[in-house]
Protein backbone atom coordinates (compact mmCIF):
# COMPACT_ATOMS: atom_id res chain seq x y z
CA UNK A 1 0.00 0.00 0.00
CA UNK A 2 0.90 4.07 -0.38
CA UNK A 3 1.84 5.74 2.63
CA UNK A 4 3.63 9.17 3.45
CA UNK A 5 7.24 8.54 5.41
CA UNK A 6 9.36 10.88 7.15
CA UNK A 7 12.79 9.36 6.87
CA UNK A 8 14.17 12.50 8.67
CA UNK A 9 12.98 15.74 10.77
CA UNK A 10 12.96 18.93 8.55
CA UNK A 11 11.17 20.92 5.54
CA UNK A 12 7.73 19.64 4.01
CA UNK A 13 9.96 18.22 1.77
CA UNK A 14 10.85 15.30 3.94
CA UNK A 15 7.26 14.28 3.66
CA UNK A 16 7.82 11.40 0.43
CA UNK A 17 5.20 8.74 -0.89
CA UNK A 18 6.12 5.24 -0.09
CA UNK A 19 4.89 1.75 -0.84
CA UNK A 20 4.79 -0.03 2.90
CA UNK A 21 3.54 -3.34 3.79
CA UNK A 22 -0.30 -3.76 4.37
CA UNK A 23 -1.36 -3.84 7.86
CA UNK A 24 -2.35 -6.89 9.86
CA UNK A 25 -4.32 -6.10 12.92
CA UNK A 26 -3.77 -7.53 16.55
CA UNK A 27 -5.95 -8.29 19.55
CA UNK A 28 -8.05 -5.65 20.41
CA UNK A 29 -7.03 -3.18 16.75
CA UNK A 30 -8.50 -2.82 13.66
CA UNK A 31 -7.02 -1.35 10.41
CA UNK A 32 -9.59 1.40 8.38
CA UNK A 33 -9.02 1.87 4.72
CA UNK A 34 -7.96 5.84 4.52
CA UNK A 35 -10.47 7.50 2.06
CA UNK A 36 -9.45 10.70 3.75
CA UNK A 37 -7.04 12.18 6.01
CA UNK A 38 -7.00 15.64 8.57
CA UNK A 39 -4.52 17.81 8.25
CA UNK A 40 -3.14 19.29 11.48
CA UNK A 41 -0.52 21.86 12.75
CA UNK A 42 0.74 19.58 15.00
CA UNK A 43 1.69 17.41 12.54
CA UNK A 44 3.95 20.08 10.99
CA UNK A 45 5.94 20.57 14.28
CA UNK A 46 6.84 16.75 14.63
CA UNK A 47 7.82 16.96 11.28
CA UNK A 48 10.22 19.37 11.52
CA UNK A 49 12.05 18.03 14.72
CA UNK A 50 10.54 20.83 16.81
CA UNK A 51 7.85 19.13 19.17
CA UNK A 52 8.39 17.67 22.62
CA UNK A 53 8.21 14.62 21.65
CA UNK A 54 9.18 12.97 18.61
CA UNK A 55 8.33 9.79 17.13
CA UNK A 56 11.03 6.99 15.76
CA UNK A 57 12.40 7.23 12.47
CA UNK A 58 11.05 6.57 9.83
CA UNK A 59 6.54 7.52 10.42
CA UNK A 60 4.14 8.03 9.13
CA UNK A 61 2.05 11.43 10.03
CA UNK A 62 -1.36 11.67 10.68
CA UNK A 63 -4.01 11.12 13.97
CA UNK A 64 -7.12 12.16 12.19
CA UNK A 65 -8.99 9.71 9.25
CA UNK A 66 -12.00 8.81 7.83
CA UNK A 67 -13.00 5.56 6.10
CA UNK A 68 -14.22 1.69 6.04
CA UNK A 69 -12.85 -0.87 8.11
CA UNK A 70 -11.19 -3.14 6.33
CA UNK A 71 -9.79 -6.29 8.61
CA UNK A 72 -11.11 -6.71 12.42
CA UNK A 73 -8.45 -7.71 15.11
CA UNK A 74 -10.05 -10.61 17.93
CA UNK A 75 -11.83 -9.68 20.72
CA UNK A 76 -12.79 -6.36 18.93
CA UNK A 77 -16.50 -6.24 19.61
CA UNK A 78 -19.30 -3.77 18.32
CA UNK A 79 -17.13 -3.22 15.07
CA UNK A 80 -17.73 -4.88 11.59
CA UNK A 81 -15.47 -5.32 8.53
CA UNK A 82 -17.30 -2.60 6.40
CA UNK A 83 -18.45 -0.14 8.87
CA UNK A 84 -18.09 3.30 8.08
CA UNK A 85 -15.77 5.18 10.54
CA UNK A 86 -13.60 8.37 11.52
CA UNK A 87 -10.55 7.71 13.19
CA UNK A 88 -9.24 9.63 16.51
CA UNK A 89 -5.93 8.40 17.06
CA UNK A 90 -3.97 5.91 15.53
CA UNK A 91 -0.76 3.50 15.79
CA UNK A 92 0.81 3.67 12.28
CA UNK A 93 -0.27 7.25 10.92
CA UNK A 94 -3.65 8.11 8.97
CA UNK A 95 -1.22 9.87 6.01
CA UNK A 96 -1.37 6.26 3.87
CA UNK A 97 -4.49 4.40 2.08
CA UNK A 98 -4.45 2.03 5.60
CA UNK A 99 -4.40 2.68 9.61
CA UNK A 100 -3.77 0.48 12.16
CA UNK A 101 -5.87 1.87 15.32
CA UNK A 102 -7.35 0.62 18.46
CA UNK A 103 -10.69 -0.40 18.49
CA UNK A 104 -11.45 2.61 21.31
CA UNK A 105 -9.56 4.93 18.53
CA UNK A 106 -12.21 4.54 15.75
CA UNK A 107 -16.25 5.98 16.31
CA UNK A 108 -19.09 5.69 14.23
CA UNK A 109 -19.20 7.95 11.08
CA UNK A 110 -23.46 8.80 10.27
CA UNK A 111 -24.21 8.40 6.49
CA UNK A 112 -24.97 12.04 5.78
CA UNK A 113 -21.53 12.48 6.96
CA UNK A 114 -18.88 12.30 4.50
CA UNK A 115 -15.40 10.76 4.46
CA UNK A 116 -13.71 13.81 3.77
CA UNK A 117 -15.63 15.66 6.56
CA UNK A 118 -15.32 13.02 9.19
CA UNK A 119 -11.21 13.14 8.85
CA UNK A 120 -11.77 16.74 10.04
CA UNK A 121 -13.31 15.91 13.34
CA UNK A 122 -10.56 13.63 15.44
CA UNK A 123 -8.11 16.95 16.41
CA UNK A 124 -10.19 19.77 15.99
CA UNK A 125 -13.41 18.52 16.88
CA UNK A 126 -12.37 16.65 20.50
CA UNK A 127 -10.43 19.76 20.79
CA UNK A 128 -12.79 22.01 20.75
CA UNK A 129 -14.85 20.25 22.62
CA UNK A 130 -12.95 19.52 25.49
CA UNK A 131 -11.49 22.96 25.73
CA UNK A 132 -14.86 24.98 25.18
CA UNK A 133 -16.81 22.47 27.94
CA UNK A 134 -14.11 20.69 30.13
CA UNK A 135 -11.31 22.86 30.49
CA UNK A 136 -13.42 26.78 29.77
CA UNK A 137 -16.97 24.71 31.42
CA UNK A 138 -18.99 27.18 28.69
CA UNK A 139 -21.96 27.41 29.84
CA UNK A 140 -25.39 28.07 28.04
CA UNK A 141 -26.30 32.04 28.21
CA UNK A 142 -22.37 33.23 27.77
CA UNK A 143 -20.25 34.84 25.44
CA UNK A 144 -17.75 32.96 23.81
CA UNK A 145 -14.52 34.64 21.47
CA UNK A 146 -13.14 32.62 19.34
CA UNK A 147 -10.31 34.15 17.04
CA UNK A 148 -9.35 33.21 13.76
CA UNK A 149 -12.32 30.90 13.57
CA UNK A 150 -11.94 29.70 10.20
CA UNK A 151 -9.78 27.16 10.66
CA UNK A 152 -10.80 23.23 11.99
CA UNK A 153 -10.77 23.92 15.32
CA UNK A 154 -12.51 27.14 14.60
CA UNK A 155 -15.41 25.92 13.16
CA UNK A 156 -15.89 22.88 15.00
CA UNK A 157 -15.96 25.60 18.15
CA UNK A 158 -18.62 27.67 16.11
CA UNK A 159 -20.89 24.92 15.70
CA UNK A 160 -20.65 23.21 18.87
CA UNK A 161 -20.91 26.47 20.70
CA UNK A 162 -24.33 27.51 19.05
CA UNK A 163 -26.09 23.70 19.41
CA UNK A 164 -25.07 24.62 23.69
CA UNK A 165 -27.08 27.87 23.45
CA UNK A 166 -23.89 30.33 23.60
CA UNK A 167 -23.41 33.47 22.24
CA UNK A 168 -20.38 33.30 19.20
CA UNK A 169 -18.56 36.21 18.46
CA UNK A 170 -15.96 35.39 15.99
CA UNK A 171 -12.57 36.88 13.96
CA UNK A 172 -11.27 36.54 10.55
CA UNK A 173 -8.83 38.08 8.49
CA UNK A 174 -10.43 37.96 5.09
CA UNK A 175 -13.85 39.01 4.06
CA UNK A 176 -14.48 35.26 2.47
CA UNK A 177 -13.33 34.05 6.34
CA UNK A 178 -16.14 36.19 7.40
CA UNK A 179 -18.68 35.25 5.29
CA UNK A 180 -17.91 31.76 6.31
CA UNK A 181 -17.81 32.81 9.75
CA UNK A 182 -21.40 34.35 9.40
CA UNK A 183 -22.80 31.30 6.93
CA UNK A 184 -22.33 29.25 9.76
CA UNK A 185 -24.12 31.05 12.51
CA UNK A 186 -21.90 33.20 14.42
CA UNK A 187 -23.87 36.00 16.17
CA UNK A 188 -20.96 38.91 15.57
CA UNK A 189 -18.48 38.83 13.45
CA UNK A 190 -15.16 41.07 13.12
CA UNK A 191 -12.23 41.67 11.36
CA UNK A 192 -9.16 41.32 13.89
CA UNK A 193 -6.78 43.27 11.36
CA UNK A 194 -8.96 46.23 11.22
CA UNK A 195 -7.46 48.84 14.25
CA UNK A 196 -9.95 48.94 16.73
CA UNK A 197 -11.50 45.69 16.34
CA UNK A 198 -11.07 44.80 20.52
CA UNK A 199 -13.39 47.74 21.02
CA UNK A 200 -16.04 46.38 18.61
CA UNK A 201 -16.23 43.61 20.39
CA UNK A 202 -16.70 45.12 23.59
CA UNK A 203 -19.63 47.08 22.56
CA UNK A 204 -21.35 44.64 20.78
CA UNK A 205 -21.38 43.02 24.73
CA UNK A 206 -22.39 46.25 25.82
CA UNK A 207 -19.29 46.74 28.20
CA UNK A 208 -19.21 43.90 30.19
CA UNK A 209 -16.40 41.57 28.02
CA UNK A 210 -16.85 38.04 26.89
CA UNK A 211 -16.97 35.01 29.32
CA UNK A 212 -14.84 32.49 27.54
CA UNK A 213 -12.29 32.77 25.03
CA UNK A 214 -10.53 30.28 22.54
CA UNK A 215 -7.34 30.54 21.77
CA UNK A 216 -5.50 29.21 18.82
CA UNK A 217 -2.30 31.89 18.88
CA UNK A 218 -1.82 32.99 22.19
CA UNK A 219 1.46 34.11 21.33
CA UNK A 220 -0.56 36.83 19.78
CA UNK A 221 -3.48 37.25 21.63
CA UNK A 222 -3.01 36.36 24.52
CA UNK A 223 -2.24 39.53 26.49
CA UNK A 224 -5.17 41.47 24.66
CA UNK A 225 -7.86 38.83 25.63
CA UNK A 226 -7.04 39.35 28.92
CA UNK A 227 -8.54 43.04 28.54
CA UNK A 228 -11.74 41.48 27.04
CA UNK A 229 -12.67 39.04 29.50
CA UNK A 230 -15.86 39.87 31.69
CA UNK A 231 -15.85 38.94 35.17
CA UNK A 232 -15.06 35.87 36.01
CA UNK A 233 -14.08 34.74 32.42
CA UNK A 234 -11.52 31.79 30.87
CA UNK A 235 -9.56 32.02 28.15
CA UNK A 236 -8.60 28.18 27.01
CA UNK A 237 -5.75 28.47 25.42
CA UNK A 238 -5.48 25.72 22.60
CA UNK A 239 -2.63 26.70 20.40
CA UNK A 240 0.71 29.10 20.75
CA UNK A 241 3.85 29.58 18.74
CA UNK A 242 6.00 30.91 20.77
CA UNK A 243 6.40 33.11 24.36
CA UNK A 244 3.99 36.00 25.14
CA UNK A 245 3.88 38.57 28.08
CA UNK A 246 0.91 39.43 29.84
CA UNK A 247 -0.37 41.90 32.35
CA UNK A 248 -1.68 40.11 35.30
CA UNK A 249 -3.26 42.55 36.77
CA UNK A 250 -5.76 41.77 33.90
CA UNK A 251 -6.28 38.57 35.70
CA UNK A 252 -6.91 39.91 38.98
CA UNK A 253 -8.88 42.45 38.21
CA UNK A 254 -11.39 39.89 36.93
CA UNK A 255 -11.21 37.12 38.74
CA UNK A 256 -10.32 35.43 35.65
CA UNK A 257 -8.59 31.98 34.57
CA UNK A 258 -6.05 31.56 32.00
CA UNK A 259 -6.30 27.18 31.20
CA UNK A 260 -4.58 25.46 29.18
CA UNK A 261 -5.75 22.43 26.74
CA UNK A 262 -4.07 19.50 26.47
CA UNK A 263 -5.90 16.88 24.21
CA UNK A 264 -3.52 14.22 25.55
CA UNK A 265 -4.54 14.39 28.74
CA UNK A 266 -8.16 14.13 28.54
CA UNK A 267 -9.26 11.24 30.69
CA UNK A 268 -11.21 7.87 28.92
CA UNK A 269 -14.15 8.49 30.16
CA UNK A 270 -14.47 12.21 28.81
CA UNK A 271 -13.41 10.96 25.56
CA UNK A 272 -15.91 8.98 25.80
CA UNK A 273 -18.26 11.62 26.36
CA UNK A 274 -17.25 13.68 23.56
CA UNK A 275 -17.21 11.32 21.25
CA UNK A 276 -20.52 10.68 21.90
CA UNK A 277 -21.76 14.21 21.90
CA UNK A 278 -20.16 14.44 18.46
CA UNK A 279 -21.98 11.74 17.15
CA UNK A 280 -25.42 12.84 18.39
CA UNK A 281 -24.71 16.34 16.58
CA UNK A 282 -23.44 14.75 13.80
CA UNK A 283 -26.37 12.95 13.65
CA UNK A 284 -28.73 15.43 14.06
CA UNK A 285 -26.97 18.04 11.60
CA UNK A 286 -26.14 20.68 14.18
CA UNK A 287 -22.27 19.50 13.34
CA UNK A 288 -21.48 19.89 9.71
CA UNK A 289 -17.79 19.87 9.19
CA UNK A 290 -16.25 22.04 6.48
CA UNK A 291 -13.91 21.08 4.13
CA UNK A 292 -11.80 24.10 2.70
CA UNK A 293 -9.37 21.88 0.74
CA UNK A 294 -8.63 18.96 -0.48
CA UNK A 295 -4.97 17.52 -1.38
CA UNK A 296 -4.14 13.93 -3.33
CA UNK A 297 -1.79 11.80 -0.65
CA UNK A 298 1.24 12.75 -2.40
CA UNK A 299 0.87 16.46 -2.00
CA UNK A 300 1.07 16.14 1.24
CA UNK A 301 4.26 18.45 1.95
CA UNK A 302 2.20 21.53 0.10
CA UNK A 303 -0.72 20.33 2.66
CA UNK A 304 1.77 20.73 5.11
CA UNK A 305 2.59 24.39 4.05
CA UNK A 306 -1.16 25.51 3.28
CA UNK A 307 -2.42 24.14 7.06
CA UNK A 308 0.55 26.94 8.60
CA UNK A 309 -1.00 29.64 6.06
CA UNK A 310 -3.13 32.59 7.23
CA UNK A 311 -6.52 32.40 5.62
CA UNK A 312 -7.90 29.05 6.44
CA UNK A 313 -11.12 28.23 4.89
CA UNK A 314 -12.07 24.97 6.93
CA UNK A 315 -10.41 21.51 7.06
CA UNK A 316 -7.64 20.81 4.23
CA UNK A 317 -7.72 16.94 4.21
CA UNK A 318 -5.38 14.28 1.94
CA UNK A 319 -7.21 11.98 -0.24
CA UNK A 320 -5.31 8.76 -1.09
Amino acid sequence: MKAIRVEKFGDPEVLRLADVPELIPNSGQVVVRVEAAGVNPVETYIRSGAYAQKPALPYTPGSDAAGVILRVGDAVKNLREGQRVYVAGSHSGTYAEQTLCAAAQTHPLPHSISSEQGAALGVPYVTACFGLFHRAQARAGETVLLHGATGGVGIAALQLALAAGLTVLATGGSDAGRMLLKHEGAHAVFDHRAPGYLEAIMEATEGRGVDVILEVLANVNLGMDLQILAPGGRVAVVGSRGPVEINPRDLMSRNADVRGVLLAGASIPVLKEIHAALYAGLDNGTLRPVVGREFPLAQAAEAHRAVMAPGAMGKIVLTP
